[in-house]
């Protein structure tokens, strides 16, 4: 991903990072044993998924970012822990990605404001970025709100890593050819 993109923090964890990031390695083991090759192969008509994580915790964003890459042919171009860098990023001509992954709370803003803004950045930027949510939060009122917002999926941190991966996997057979 090259340095550090502007919004990163370092600090101590609490012990809900801890046991996310736990959660994320039990789910990326658990997956591990049962893939044969640990990134699928792409055929020479497909290409990598790219995409943009929002998410306000340092280990979770590493966990999830080495997860992601490990499991499929998937390149994390950019990341923020707040929404003002992540729309400042996102909203770039420049910065197409094929998938947004936000979580709700974040350092700064939140990912509701993430989507409200993706409302507008699909129509000008690019109408074929899929949206995500990832959060421990995903009851159903705000699986209500992120899909009212145009989220795509919401996926729970801690029940459907596996759910989003395997999203993730559909996506990379949908992806036009290489650039």
């Amino acid at each position: 991903m090259g340095g550090a993109p502007s919004g990163w923090h370092t600090g101590r964890c609490g012990p809900a990072e801890v046991l996310n990031r736990v959660a994320l390695q039990a789910h990326a083991a658990s997956l591990a044993a049962y893939a044969a090759p640990a990134v699928p192969v792409l055929s020479p008509t497909m290409r990598p998924l790219t995409a943009y994580l929002v998410e306000d915790s340092p280990l979770i964003q590493a966990e999830l970012i080495a997860t992601l890459e490990e499991l499929l042919p998937l390149q994390v171009l950019g990341a923020a822990d707040n929404e003002a860098a992540a729309l400042l990023w996102l909203g770039q001509a420049g910065h197409a990605v094929d998938l947004v992954i936000v979580d709700i709370f974040l350092k700064g803003g939140s990912g509701l404001g993430v989507l409200r803004a993706a409302q507008h950045l699909r129509a000008q930027v690019d109408p074929r970025r899929h949206w995500v949510v990832l959060s421990n939060y995903a009851t159903p009122d705000i699986r209500r709100s992120c899909l009212e917002l145009g989220a795509d999926r919401i996926f729970d941190k801690s029940r459907e890593i596996e759910d989003l991966i395997q999203y993730c996997e559909g996506l990379v057979q949908t992806l036009p050819g290489p650039h």
